[in-house]
């Protein structure tokens, strides 16, 4: 086995002084103290195992791609996230021991030391209902975690499991382990990130504030959409993203309603866009939207901006250690106020979400679900809050979005890309 000597999960750090938070470069340096990976893989892994340890859990069985990165410190290829084949179990006293493609679990052994060999085993589930269940290849599975658990002594405790494929769940229950959810204690223990964490995500948010230069100088008459999508994608993979998961690009009569994708709609002069660009750096996300004018705007577009910016503005002063995510949500115009029946029809409009490996962590800020059920922030947690307005002329709509980290010194703003006013791109 790896060590498995536990660490006290270090609180994240705000920047000293109030300083702005880096955006290092990617390179590790001799003359500055950079991102400390090894700093970070302790603290993931003993923030999984504090989880644990509160629970009533012998073990935490994890097929969440995020989760298995965050306890196990490792990642393939983004086309394998959702064939549910990956897992990691993660016991008291050892652990994790982690299933993976037959050659990235050598790879591992090779590559991945804080690991111990004989805990990177090739696994093969299925591929999601490829090779069905009856092949008996889940059922060996589970017989090989009973087995670990039966050694580490917790076969008899509930096994906490995050996302499942129901064949898995029932052979589960055929051989007698008892199943809970462990995806709510995971998630409340990725909420509050170190200084690492922080750092990446402010790499990462760097990142595409240069795309949006790049965007702002190719947003002329006569461009796609799509090839805004393609301008964004090669300059983030030359910047050294690992995983351009969306990006959303609308404009025009597209704007409202906001239809979340992008076509191949030719750019026209006048037109209000916007873009949402998600992508992760060394797993670490942005969800970072602009909204530009095409050469000009008019008075019912830049009207619509300054609504979504006064709603911006006045979410992010009310962000500090203490404060709960309904005092945020009510700050926001009710569905009612900006044309939707209710705010169920209107989520993920006025908005917010946590921010970290995955795209949608918690805290999850809006009036559907933070009025009843408030979320005291803490310093430590990275959120992205999100406005959105739709002009009076019937078709265009105003996108902004800011990431925010909460800092006792107050919050700190991650996407850097001039967002006050209106960016007119290419003005005539």
């Amino acid at each position: 086995m790896a060590d498995t000597a536990e660490a006290t999960p270090a609180p994240a750090r705000a920047p000293a002084s109030g300083r702005p938070i880096p955006a290092y470069g990617h390179s590790a340096v001799d003359y500055e103290q950079r991102v400390d990976y090894d700093r970070l893989r302790a603290y993931r892994l003993s923030r999984a195992r504090a989880a644990l340890e509160s629970s009533e859990c012998g073990a935490f069985l994890l097929f969440d791609f995020y989760n298995i990165r965050y306890t196990t410190q490792t990642w393939i290829g983004g086309a394998l996230g959702d064939k549910m084949t990956r897992y990691a179990l993660l016991t008291r006293d050892a652990g994790p021991v982690l299933w993976d493609f037959g050659s990235a679990a050598r790879h591992h052994q090779l590559y991945a030391p804080w690991l111990a060999p004989e805990d990177c085993r090739a696994g093969m589930l299925g591929l999601r209902g490829g090779i069905a269940p009856a092949a008996g290849l889940m059922a060996a599975a589970v017989r090989e975690i009973r087995g670990l658990l039966e050694d580490a002594g917790v076969a008899d405790l509930p096994v906490g499991v995050d996302i499942v494929e129901p064949p898995f769940l029932f052979e589960m229950q055929r051989q007698g382990l008892r199943v809970v959810d462990a995806q709510q204690l995971m998630l409340d223990a990725r909420v509050i990130k170190n200084e690492d964490e922080i750092a990446l995500l402010s790499m990462a948010a760097a990142m595409v504030d240069g795309v949006y230069q790049d965007i702002a100088e190719a947003l002329k008459p006569g461009v796609r959409e799509n090839e805004i999508v393609a301008l964004a994608n090669k300059r983030l993979y030359e910047m050294g993203s690992d995983q351009v998961e969306a990006i959303n690009a609308v404009s025009g009569e597209r704007c409202n309603p906001h239809p979340h994708n992008f076509s191949d709609r030719l750019i026209r002069p006048g037109d209000q866009a916007f873009f949402d660009v998600i992508q992760s750096y060394n797993g670490y996300r942005t969800c970072y939207y602009r909204t530009f004018g095409v050469g000009s705007a008019t008075a019912s577009q830049r009207d619509a901006y300054t609504r979504a910016r006064e709603w911006m503005d006045a979410a992010i002063a009310a962000v500090k250690p203490g404060v709960g995510t309904d005092v945020i949500a009510r700050l926001w115009p009710r569905a009612e106020e900006f044309g939707f029946a209710d705010e169920r029809a209107a989520f993920g409009l006025q908005f917010g979400h946590g921010l970290g490996l995955g795209l949608h962590e918690r805290p999850v800020i809006s009036r559907l679900n933070s009025l009843e059920h408030p979320v005291e922030l803490q310093e430590g947690m990275v959120f992205a809050l999100e406005t959105y307005c739709p002009a009076d002329d019937g078709f265009s709509a105003a996108r902004i979005e800011e990431e925010v980290v909460v800092t006792a010194a107050g919050p700190q703003i991650l996407t850097k890309f001039p967002a006050q006013e209106l960016f007119v791109a290419n003005a005539y």
